[in-house]
């Protein structure tokens, strides 16, 4: 129990990692699946009298999102500045879907649709994803990998807010990308927040 709580403290909760990291590997090859299927042909179709890439990219964003159900591997979230962070993103942000990794808040849009994407993570356990929230710096660069596009974000700033503050996801004028972890840790008093600006997007491989 000791040894336990010593890794607890020095990183993160040994036992419900185990679990987390099975989990994580279930999304990544769901993931994967997804990715080796996507764009459909008739993905392609839909798009191809479309000329302007973000006008692409929002089609293609919302047909992906009518066929994702909470639960389902969402995309890739990799973050050099929050340790390093490669991982595997799902729909929802239930107890069950925060197992396997971060979660979409499936109240917000999807990457590409043009509004403020929301995505929450633990910071102590299921593989504690964002548990090095608090590393990043204004102009550090996340980047989104979707079946459909890439998104680059650069970091704005950082903010610790109450709980309840739903004002964080509202629409801005521009694409965001807001994170969000339980703070300080091993509490849920409050929540810390990154919010990042989109500054670039890419077309996925065949779209």
């Amino acid at each position: 129990m000791i040894a336990d709580v010593a890794v607890t403290l020095a990183y993160r909760e040994p036992i419900s990692s185990i679990y987390g990291s099975i989990k994580q590997g279930e999304a990544a090859s769901q993931l994967s699946e997804i990715e080796a299927e996507y764009p459909s042909a008739a993905d392609r179709r839909a798009i191809a009298r479309i000329r302007g890439r973000e006008q692409r990219i929002a089609v293609l964003a919302r047909r992906f999102a009518r066929h994702t159900s909470i639960g389902d591997a969402f995309g890739r979230i990799k973050a050099s500045g929050m340790d390093g962070l490669n991982i595997v993103v799902v729909q929802g942000t239930d107890e069950a879907s925060l197992e396997k990794g971060p979660g979409h808040y499936p109240e917000t849009p999807f990457p590409g649709e043009g509004g403020t994407v929301g995505i929450a993570g633990h910071r102590t356990t299921y593989l504690a994803p964002f548990r090095h929230i608090d590393s990043m710096k204004p102009n550090d660069r996340i980047i989104l990998e979707m079946p459909y596009a890439r998104f680059f974000y650069r970091v704005e700033k950082t903010a610790i807010v109450d709980p309840s503050d739903v004002g964080i996801v509202r629409s801005v004028g521009y694409e965001r990308l807001v994170l969000s972890a339980c703070n300080p840790l091993y509490s849920a008093e409050q929540r810390y927040i990154v919010f990042a600006k989109l500054v670039r997007e890419t077309l996925a491989h065949g779209a």
